[in-house]
């Protein structure tokens, strides 16, 4: 069984920013910035045909490449905030992708997530903090309102290995895929 999923990974200058902010903001617990990527669609424990079948569709899908940025800052959980994250800026391109990659895993006899598809780059998971945290880590997210990355062009996604450590999650490139 292989613990997978599919993702964009991060040219140097997005990966700078977002460590540049995730620095600055009061996070109980931060990704380790080694790991940053964009998730597309997370394919799960996969037994090794399953995932095959999976990345012959994956390598069939071509849309051209297409510009796309981080825009903004955020808080998974409501009043109990359980993530912070960075958004991505309105991509009709990166929809499509997502949407195709969504059917292709599931024409393959996997069970993709059934909620909707909300970009994001994770920059820290944590237990919901109390009150007082809870309101600093909002301020700060607010006073970072104004994050954005400079744009960059999408030319392919990555097919990614997950393993949990003692350390967290390891993640390892299995295929690369060009637009």
């Amino acid at each position: 069984m292989i613990r997978a999923f599919l993702a964009l990974p991060l040219p140097e200058p997005v990966l700078s920013a977002l460590r540049i902010q995730q620095f600055l903001l009061p996070l109980p617990n931060k990704t380790d910035p080694g790991s940053f990527h964009l998730t597309l669609v997370f394919l799960g424990e996969q037994p090794e045909p399953v995932l095959e079948a999976a990345h012959e569709r994956f390598a069939e899908i071509r849309v051209p490449p297409f510009d796309l940025s981080l825009k903004s800052l955020g808080l998974f959980g409501g009043s109990k905030p359980r993530a912070a994250w960075a958004g991505v800026a309105p991509s009709e391109p990166l929809a499509r992708l997502q949407a195709k990659l969504d059917h292709a895993a599931r024409a393959s006899g996997i069970a993709t997530e059934s909620r909707r598809f909300t970009p994001h780059v994770t920059l820290g998971r944590f237990a919901p903090p109390g009150t007082e945290e809870t309101f600093r880590l909002e301020r700060a997210i607010a006073a970072g309102s104004t994050f954005a990355t400079p744009a960059w062009t999408v030319d392919h996604f990555v097919l990614y290995d997950s393993r949990h450590t003692k350390q967290g999650s390891v993640y390892s490139e299995l295929v690369r895929y060009d637009l």
